[in-house]
């Protein structure tokens, strides 16, 4: 008994493996990653949250998880398939970007993907792509039409199972699928209005109401 209470209290001290990490390119020899929503600045062989960074290039970056070397190609978020939390987080930190825009990585229906906030946007908006990719179930749904710099376009609305953003879920969140292409997912009010939301200079914080 004593040796199982001694495994219990060591795997509650270990700190839990990132579940998505996205490269978004190099300052230097380093490293700039965001990791379940948190953006860090690694040098190689310097880890945060389970991630050990190996080498640091222009377009990837090759970290170390789980016994395993994952490459990551800048731009593109990775689902590293780690435990991350129960999900059941309360408080979501940002750092702005170039432009002063804040992006994080996050999961929808466990799918990574790659947000950037707009608080003026209804919903969370994806391309029609993403939505495949996701496994979203839309085409047979609600439609409508929305007007674009390219003029009137079809859209779609869904309801997502759940959206994850660090150790922070989310479900049934309303969204908005687009048939054009999107670079980026809109992180809309559909998810933004179950937080609180403040800003100090150049970080957002996200603390959840309900």
């Amino acid at each position: 008994m004593k040796r199982i209470a001694s495994w219990l209290l060591l795997a509650a001290m270990l700190p839990a493996t990132a579940q998505n990490v996205t490269y978004n390119g190099q300052m230097g020899d380093r490293a700039l990653l965001v990791i379940d929503g948190q953006p860090k600045v690694l040098s190689p062989g310097q880890s945060f949250g389970g991630v050990k960074v190996d080498s640091v290039g222009a377009d990837e970056a090759r970290v170390h998880v789980n016994g395993h070397s994952v490459s990551l190609k800048q731009g593109t978020p990775v689902n590293l398939g780690g435990g991350g939390g129960g999900g059941d987080g309360t408080e979501i930190i940002l750092s702005a970007g170039p432009g002063g825009h804040f992006w994080t990585s996050g999961t929808i229906n466990r799918g990574a993907v790659r947000f950037v906030v707009d608080t003026g946007a209804t919903n969370i908006s994806m391309s029609a792509a993403d939505a495949d990719r996701l496994g979203v179930n839309y085409r047979n749904g609600e439609r409508g039409m929305a007007n674009t710099a390219n003029g009137v376009v079809p859209i779609y609305f869904a309801t997502l199972t759940s959206v994850r953003i660090g150790d922070v879920e989310v479900y049934n969140v309303r969204a908005t699928i687009h048939e054009a292409p999107m670079e980026f997912m809109l992180l809309g009010n559909s998810f933004l209005s179950h937080f609180a939301m403040e800003r100090v200079g150049d970080t957002m914080k996200l603390t959840k109401k309900y």
